[in-house]
């Protein structure tokens, strides 16, 4: 017959290890390690908090974004992106090495980061707007059936430096965009190492 007894303090003995605990403690590490690379390396997921992406995004959508493409520099004119503000948006001095990792792992704040669309990139000009109401970009009409008519009720005419990104709301009457910080410096121009990455999918689906 088995010794209950026997079983009891071998259980308890188990649970009293240093070797036991120890390897809880490597397994917790390996888990938030694996947690924080795929965050860095791989996905990451953010919230919209405000109206600025109607109707693409909604309040309280749910977002899946994508950080090789921004790892490996591919940002393209159309993307909708996740970029931190800091230095820009955020009146806060530029994020620090440090900072960007933590962005990068989702750690430090969350109300630095903002979502928009790119309209253009380093070497491109921009203009608001045509007899139309269409931005030309590098001197042709841009079709936007995500925003409204006319693109903007701000007028502008840009030449985006070498690796920045002008962005834009697709709710261009409540979006504050680089539109916003004409004038200031930078000029509204955010540099495209701030990018987290550009948004694969909302809700539960991935695009």
């Amino acid at each position: 017959m088995p010794n209950r007894h026997e079983d009891a303090t071998f259980g308890s003995r188990l649970l009293s290890s240093a070797r036991f605990w120890k390897t809880v403690g490597i397994i917790a590490v390996v888990i938030v390690v694996l947690g924080g690379a795929i965050r860095g390396f791989v996905i990451q997921r953010f919230t919209i908090p405000s109206a600025s992406m109607q109707p693409t995004l909604e309040v309280d959508d749910s977002i899946t974004v994508w950080r090789p493409d921004a790892l490996s520099g591919d940002i393209q004119r159309g993307d909708i992106v996740v970029f931190d503000g800091r230095g820009s948006f955020v009146d806060d001095a530029l994020p620090t090495p440090l900072q960007k990792v933590g962005s990068w792992v989702g750690l430090g704040p969350r109300d630095v980061y903002y979502v928009k669309r790119v309209i253009a990139l380093g070497g491109d000009t921009l203009q608001c707007c045509d007899a139309k109401g269409r931005l030309l970009l590098n001197g042709e009409p841009l079709d936007e059936d995500y925003a409204p008519n006319p693109a903007s009720a701000v007028e502008f005419s840009v030449a985006v430096p070498a690796d920045t990104m002008w962005v834009m709301g697709d709710n261009r009457s409540d979006s504050a965009d680089s539109r916003s910080l004409l004038g200031r410096p930078g000029g509204g121009f955010i540099p495209t190492d701030r990018v987290i990455g550009p948004v694969i999918g909302h809700g539960s689906s991935v695009d």
